[in-house]
């Protein structure tokens, strides 16, 4: 297991703020993001430092090169740190008495579910109840997202999308494992933190389930970008399971700006935002991995790929979230067009290959500049 190590933060000193998004809500506020070396947790850093955040990251050290984390090179506090380490959290926690907590880490690859069942299910519920256990050891934090998966639902294949109160389930490990850090969140939420449990301290708890996300910055084993990103860039095509398979695909800032609104509603009114969260992109973004290629070989012909069916691995032939809950409660919606999630993933990746240019902040000003032009209320 990894030690505690924590690297003092300097000042923030963003060269462009993005105005005050969400209210305001995260200025100034301490905010804990475990899983901030992997993808979408770097992402989630990037956009809490640039709107003033002070951030600490718990997690492993990044795995993949070269690392989106890295690139960025953001100025954080930050524990490297085994989530099934309990003790380790624990004193992560408390050294940075953070005010909310996004939970991003995980085992997050459900082929590595196959090959590592045991540490799959250590990592994303054992891990999740080490977490919550230093939460309640600590009282300054007020609220926890929780980011689990879509696919912690039992799957029937239907056409109709998952709503938050439909069956949990999962066959594989990965999806298994995410199923259960639901009933975990649940049952710490109903059990321990939405009172006072003797340890002085109300904790406002939400979980959230994204669909399939892209974006730059992402060089994962076995997800499809990457492995289209590695076709060019390693010469060697990439591996396409099943190209039927139909998923919900979005860039990765749509999810995460559904878990800042989450924190935000967590913190000023945590009864109507407490409990699990759909976060899907329109029917534009509801593709086959066959037309996803399609899309995002439109801006980057180089790639080249080659159908391999694994018969041992069970694979979902639909996967659809119904997002209506946030859309009605919380008033989220996408931003980007699924063509534009893509166009910009690709874009990313090739700004990076030919040019060295790092375009997240780019991005992430972009998107929300077009969701204040969209009259989005988060983005006032």
């Amino acid at each position: 297991m990894e030690g505690v190590g924590l690297k003092r933060d300097l000042p923030f000193d963003s060269p462009e703020r993005l105005g005050d998004p969400f209210g305001a809500a995260y200025r100034g506020r301490r905010v804990l993001v475990t899983g901030h070396t992997g993808f979408k947790g770097s992402w989630l850093a990037l956009w809490l430092h640039e709107m003033g955040a002070s951030v600490c990251g718990l997690a492993l050290a990044a795995e993949a090169e070269p690392s989106h984390s890295r690139l960025l090179g953001l100025r954080h506090d930050e524990a490297i740190v085994d989530l099934r380490d309990g003790d380790a959290v624990r004193s992560a926690v408390a050294a940075f008495a953070p005010e909310i907590v996004f939970h991003l880490a995980a085992q997050a690859l459900v082929r590595r579910g196959y090959r590592e069942p045991v540490a799959t299910f250590a990592t994303n519920v054992g891990g999740l109840v080490h977490l919550l256990e230093a939460v309640r050891a600590t009282p300054s934090v007020r609220a926890v997202v929780n980011a689990t998966s879509d696919k912690c639902y039992s799957n029937l294949n239907t056409r109709r999308g998952y709503c938050e109160d439909d069956a949990l389930g999962g066959r594989d490990p990965y999806s298994a494992s995410k199923a259960c850090a639901e009933i975990v969140s649940a049952s710490y939420r109903g059990s321990f933190l939405s009172m006072d449990d003797g340890r002085g301290h109300r904790v406002a708890l939400a979980t959230a389930r994204a669909g399939n996300v892209v974006g730059g910055g992402d060089w994962s084993e076995d997800r499809l970008v990457p492995d289209l990103v590695r076709s060019v860039t390693g010469g060697v095509a990439a591996v396409i399971r099943y190209p039927g398979a139909t998923r919900p695909w979005q860039h990765v800032l749509e999810p995460l700006a559904g878990y800042l609104m989450l924190g935000q509603r967590l913190l000023a009114d945590p009864g109507n935002a407490e409990g699990a969260w759909n976060f899907g992109p329109d029917a534009s973004g509801e593709l086959s991995v066959a037309d996803a290629i399609a899309a995002f070989s439109a801006h980057w012909p180089a790639v080249r790929c080659r159908i391999e069916p694994d018969p041992q691995l069970h694979e979902a032939g639909r996967l659809h979230l119904d997002c209506s809950k946030a859309r009605t409660v919380l008033g989220w919606r996408p931003v980007w067009h699924a063509s534009t999630a893509f166009r910009r993933t690709a874009q990313w990746y090739r700004a990076h290959r030919e040019g060295g240019e790092l375009r997240s902040h780019a991005d992430l000003r972009d998107y929300v500049a077009e969701a204040r032009a969209a009259r989005l209320a988060w983005a006032a």
